[in-house]
């Protein structure tokens, strides 16, 4: 798809883990490997919107692009639509990937996934799940859960998002992935709307948009990337890269081993 400009909004001030941006993961800030993964997903330009300098220092260190946002957005789609008027004047971009910058270990294959429910011209926003496999995963209100039905293969027309242990009954539960690739107008129209009733009352912003009758699709994954909250799931992260780097070095056997020249 044409014309996509990811976004990655980062924020100091986590309520539960303040500064998770630039906690080091594998030699470099959690923020610098997620700009990585959407760098490799090669869909379009790739910037960090963010409150702190500290932020966009470590993400020009890595040879990316940030911007810097006030810091009084109350969610990350109000950030990124802040910095998409800074980063594209000329209005070239007509789907904007918001990209949460506590996901270190998503695949660069799991972003581009999220586009294809734009190719129906219907559908307003995207967005990814997977299935659950654990039922504590199922029980846990910290994980949200998308509602839909199955539209297509791998694809869900979501009609509600929770986290309560839903739909009730026989069949799967979907542990939603906090990705939303927006067409522009929706962004635009998403941002102008209030805080809407359900949105407040279960904190998820995405409500705003079906309470106000927009679509949202989702594309299904086969694994959700971990995301960084606490000191536990930096602990995690931590382990998943490294193990991830010590498989990328190289192995020299040892008559072939580089010089220490």
């Amino acid at each position: 798809m044409a014309n996509v400009l990811i976004l990655i909004p980062a924020r100091m001030a986590a309520t539960r883990l303040p500064g998770k941006p630039l906690a080091e993961i594998a030699g470099e800030p959690m923020i610098v490997h997620v700009l990585r993964r959407a760098q490799e997903a090669e869909l379009g330009p790739v910037v960090v919107a963010t409150d702190s300098r500290a932020i966009a220092a470590a993400v020009a260190k890595a040879g990316g692009e940030a911007v810097l946002t006030r810091a009084d957005h109350a969610c990350g789609s109000d950030r990124i639509f802040e910095a998409l008027g800074q980063v594209d004047l000329q209005r070239r971009a007509k789907v904007i990937v918001n990209l949460q910058g506590d996901l270190p270990t998503i695949a660069p294959a799991a972003i581009a996934a999220a586009l294809t429910p734009l190719d129906d011209a219907a559908v307003d926003i995207a967005t990814l799940a997977a299935e659950i496999k654990a039922p504590e995963e199922g029980r846990d209100l910290n994980v949200v859960k998308v509602v839909g039905t199955p539209i297509a293969p791998r694809r869900l027309r979501a009609l509600y998002f929770t986290r309560a242990t839903a739909p009730a009954g026989e069949g799967p539960l979907y542990h939603h992935i906090g990705l939303y690739a927006f067409r522009r107008a929706a962004l635009e129209k998403f941002v102008k709307m209030p805080p809407s009733p359900l949105e407040r009352r279960e904190r998820l912003e995405q409500l705003r948009a079906l309470e106000a009758g927009m679509r949202i699709d989702v594309a299904l994954v086969d694994t959700v990337p971990l995301g960084v909250d606490t000191a536990e799931d930096l602990e995690k992260a931590r382990a998943v890269l490294e193990h991830d780097r010590e498989k990328r070095k190289p192995v020299f056997p040892k008559d072939h081993a580089p010089s220490k020249s």
